[in-house]
């Protein structure tokens, strides 16, 4: 795309839920160049020479993010086992793939935290349109771990330093540690940690002595609570496997609030994409797992009334159940575990956007953010699966997919 200068143009709805809170009466949202220069209320009349978009019916929000992203992902059942074979252009086809579909469905900001051998750090992250990009490059993993094959096998207290300062050198945003096994690495035990404490304390403590966040790939129970005694700043899935199944002591709930520590469940399952009975390879994934989507959603209840802070991510890209676009159905699971609407809709926006780093670019409806905005059918404060009713993408006052201002 161009660079040229962009018009004025005034977005307006009578519904609109800020980052944070339903807004009454709505909201004119004001941009240019790109920028959100003014939110006034819904009632009133833009500045001159300002062409207003007005969709009756519909709610204005802020672009959404997803904050478990893999875009080097084709959303097919080998999405991840393909990667090794795949050239450098292959894999930027996917990336811009990946990134085209999520747009379409509203997210204007992606957190990749798995991509192969940097691709995304390397070649996407610093991108001058379409959604934001914070990027992990390859997870650290331990030898054979899961997803090694990503390239970022390492082990011992030295050698996982070592791991963290080339991701500081390389230009990630952040480090992503692998602390359990994972349900798409067949070899390794999801019920099991990866490593010691001492090591995962030594990656937190090498990540926060260079000023990066240290996010954890987490289902073991005992994962999870090695995970906040070594201080990470965030978990994803946080699924508390042991023994007896899916559970979360209130205990462990209540510590991981008090640390601070904000957790991607990961939900967002699109059962319908999974046409006759399940492939061999989607049947192991299911008996290895153990649980049912249902048994996930009565877990994060678990979380939420211990007062952890969910954020929402899908996971995107790794198979077919979870492809990149679906981060609505992810908002719309919080609901269904006891999550209040706008506290699952702040979770992929203003909560989001804390979690990646990016509060001072999007994530609010707030004079000088980036113009990443979203116009849904329906009022998605007090009916959630309306945020599925895309209309209007904006990303950094861009257009996605525009209809006629009236």
């Amino acid at each position: 795309m161009d660079v040229e200068r962009q018009p004025a143009r005034g977005y307006r709805a009578d519904i609109a839920f800020d980052g944070e809170k339903a807004v009454p009466g709505g909201a004119l949202v004001l941009v240019q160049d790109g920028v959100i220069i003014g939110v006034e209320p819904g009632p009133a009349l833009a500045p001159d020479g300002f062409e207003v978009t007005y969709l009756p019916g519909t709610a204005l929000l802020p672009g959404l993010i997803d904050t478990h992203s893999h875009l080097c992902g084709n959303n097919e059942p080998d999405a991840l086992d393909r990667l090794p074979s795949l050239s450098p252009d292959e894999l930027d086809n996917a990336v811009e793939a990946a990134l085209a579909a999520q747009l379409a469905a509203g997210v204007t900001a992606v957190r990749d935290l798995g991509d192969h051998q940097w691709a995304v750090v390397d070649r996407h992250r610093r991108r001058p349109h379409g959604p934001t990009v914070v990027a992990s490059g390859p997870p650290i993993t331990s030898l054979g771990g899961h997803c090694a094959s990503m390239g970022g096998e390492a082990s011992g207290v030295e050698e996982l330093r070592r791991a963290v300062r080339e991701r500081a050198d390389r230009g990630a945003d952040l480090v992503k540690i692998m602390t359990s096994g994972g349900v798409l690495t067949p070899t390794t035990e999801i019920r099991a940690c990866q490593f010691s404490l001492e090591e995962v304390m030594a990656v937190v403590d090498e990540a926060h002595r260079l000023g990066f966040p240290i996010i954890a790939h987490a289902h073991a129970l005992a994962a999870v609570e090695q995970c906040v005694a070594a201080g990470v700043d965030g978990i994803e899935h946080c699924s508390c496997l042991g023994e007896q199944g899916m559970h979360t002591p209130p205990e462990l709930a209540e510590a991981i609030a008090a640390a601070g520590i904000m957790v991607c469940p990961t939900l967002g399952h699109e059962l319908s994409r999974m046409a006759g009975p399940p492939s061999p390879a989607m049947a192991a994934l299911l008996k290895r797992s153990g649980v049912t989507v249902e048994d996930r959603l009565v877990q994060v209840g678990e979380l939420h009334r211990g007062g952890v802070t969910l954020i929402s991510g899908v996971d995107s890209g790794i198979n077919p159940v979870k492809a990149h676009g679906d981060l609505t159905l992810a908002v719309i699971e919080l609901v269904a575990s006891g999550v209040p609407p706008t506290t699952a809709l702040a979770s992929a926006t203003s909560l989001a956007a804390r979690a990646c780093g990016l509060t001072d670019r999007t994530g609010r409806l707030r004079i000088g953010l980036d113009a990443d905005l979203l116009l849904v059918n329906g009022d998605p404060t007090t009916d959630i699966t309306a945020i599925r009713n895309a209309r209007t993408v904006i990303s950094r006052g861009r257009v996605i997919n525009p209809e006629p201002a009236t």
